[in-house]
């Protein structure tokens, strides 16, 4: 075991067969760093004796291999005080290429990195071995595409990928870790036209910012992020917002300058095929009794397609068979602050509305024309 005095009480690690690596560049200056592989950590050695420290290193080896403690070449170390022990870091900004680390690791112990204006064409792999990092701000890059791999990293609450050139986002990210810790997800200024339906398996999400790309719908099961807070979609190609919208609870809301449809409920999109086919009756009532169901009991394509389920007005689900429309709905109802979604004012913008029936279709259709008399 090793010693570290990283406050009065020291920390313990076990050495034997548990050394990743030695770096003893800058040994003669009394500077030394030994990585180990459980905790993944960076025991940082520096203001040393250099020859005390050699023989300490030369002692690690050995112990490293298995050598019994009473045969280790120790001497008697007088304990450092807090003042000389240098803390591990935990925070690092970089805002230059000139200033990004191209030969030596990022310390273990980081939880916030920012590494922004570097011209990152990709994720740098070295980054995806920081188990403790809470915050990555990858912003002003040139990213195009998200390694999987990012889903590891079990404590990310944030992630800022703000001016890159990402084009998708992708299923296996949504499959992830990130499920359970990402609170906070910067994708504006990029280049996306659609986010995946698993997008809302990110239920933990708190701040959403998604302005500036080239989104032309927002995820279909939307209202799913039921943490949701904040939600910046400003300056996309949005027609309309999806129904599961109006299930959102918001603090504040940003859907400025979207070319928003002008809804008209009298002329729907009927795709009703009566009667029923086996399919839609099947899927309706799996749906709709709760039925259980998944990928390991019925074929991915089957399983894709109920998880697209609508649900009408009358709280029925319909798959591919129903009338589609779109009403216009106040924001308000969803968020607490909403930013004016045109230069005139408006507050409202177009919702999609689904029905299982010509007779669901047909009670709207009586309701709407009474109200707007």
């Amino acid at each position: 075991m090793v010693c570290t005095a990283r406050d009065r009480a020291g920390a313990r690690y076990k050495l034997k067969e548990n050394i990743e690596q030695f770096f003893t560049k800058f040994v003669e200056e009394g500077k030394a760093t030994v990585r180990l592989k459980e905790p993944a950590v960076d025991v940082c050695l520096s203001k040393a004796n250099a020859s005390n420290l050699k023989s300490f290193l030369a002692a690690v080896r050995l112990a490293h291999r298995g050598t019994d403690v009473e045969a280790l070449p120790l001497s008697v170390l007088v304990p450092a005080k807090t003042s000389e022990v240098e803390k591990p870091k935990t925070k690092m900004i970089i805002t230059s290429r000139r200033d990004y680390p191209l030969t030596k690791n990022f310390p273990y112990s980081l939880e916030h990195l920012q590494a922004s204006y570097c011209k990152l064409a990709r994720v740098d792999m070295r980054m995806l071995c920081l188990k403790k990092l809470r915050t990555l701000d990858l912003s002003h890059n040139h990213i195009k595409k998200l390694p999987e791999t990012i889903g590891d990293l079990v404590s990310l609450q944030e992630l800022n990928l703000h001016n890159n050139h990402l084009e998708s986002f992708c299923v296996a990210l949504c499959n992830s870790m990130l499920q359970k810790s990402l609170q906070f997800l910067d994708l504006s200024q990029n280049k996306i036209k659609a986010l995946p339906v698993q997008f809302c398996q990110l239920q933990e999400l708190i701040h959403l910012k998604l302005d500036d790309n080239e989104l032309i719908r927002l995820p279909f099961k939307m209202g799913q992020l039921s943490q949701l807070r904040f939600l910046s979609a400003a300056r996309n190609k949005l027609p309309f917002l999806p129904s599961d919208f109006r299930n959102l609870s918001l603090e504040k809301l940003d859907l400025f300058g979207n070319p928003f449809e002008q809804p008209n409920p009298l002329v729907p999109s009927i795709q009703l095929k009566i009667p029923l086919t086996l399919l839609e009756s099947a899927a309706r009532a799996t749906v709709n009794y709760r039925i259980p169901y998944g990928c390991h009991l019925l074929p991915s394509h089957l399983w894709e397609d109920l998880e697209l389920a609508k649900t009408c007005q009358c709280g029925s689900a319909c798959l591919s068979c129903f009338i589609q429309t779109t009403v216009t709905m106040n924001l308000h109802h969803v968020a607490h602050t909403v930013v004016l979604v045109d230069n005139m004012g408006g507050t409202e913008a177009p919702i999609v509305c689904y029905f299982c029936s010509l007779t669901c279709y047909s009670q709207f259709l009586d309701r709407y024309l009474q109200s707007n008399r």
